[in-house]
């Protein structure tokens, strides 16, 4: 498989509860049951937005002498009232404390972020094709 190609097999346990396999076997439980007992799907678009910036941010924060002591991201989606409530804003929240660390260099390092490295910020930002394949087993 090539490089630039991710994939995630998803396996339906009953009610509205997915669990979904990456190629490196790790393990991520998606759950819109009425008794969840993992993240729903959007909770988990989320928690990808807000992952993928944050190893930006502290790479970037760490290349630049000034190492994050402490770190987390509070993000929040606001969702469309028709569906299919997409979401219509998303608002990432960066809170980081360390030596030397000014709002401005946080700021810099978030917008860096946002507008280059992140692939799911750009996701989010970009018309993707999305394919539909249909297989029956036996």
């Amino acid at each position: 498989m090539s490089a630039n190609k991710k994939t995630l097999h998803v396996t339906w346990l009953g009610e509205q509860r997915y669990l979904g396999v990456s190629e490196s076997g790790h393990q991520l439980l998606i759950d819109n049951s009425p008794v969840k007992v993992g993240v729903s799907p959007m909770e988990a678009l989320l928690g990808a937005l807000a992952t993928c910036t944050a190893y930006d941010v502290v790479e970037i924060m760490k290349k630049r002498r000034t190492p994050l002591s402490r770190y987390r991201i509070e993000v929040e989606g606001e969702r469309a009232d028709t569906d299919p409530k997409r979401y219509v804003r998303i608002t990432v929240r960066h809170i980081a404390a360390g030596e030397g660390i000014t709002a401005e260099a946080l700021e810099k390092a978030a917008h860096l972020s946002h507008e280059k490295y992140c692939s799911v910020a750009a996701s989010l930002n970009s018309e993707i094709v999305v394919e539909t394949a249909l297989d029956s087993e036996a």
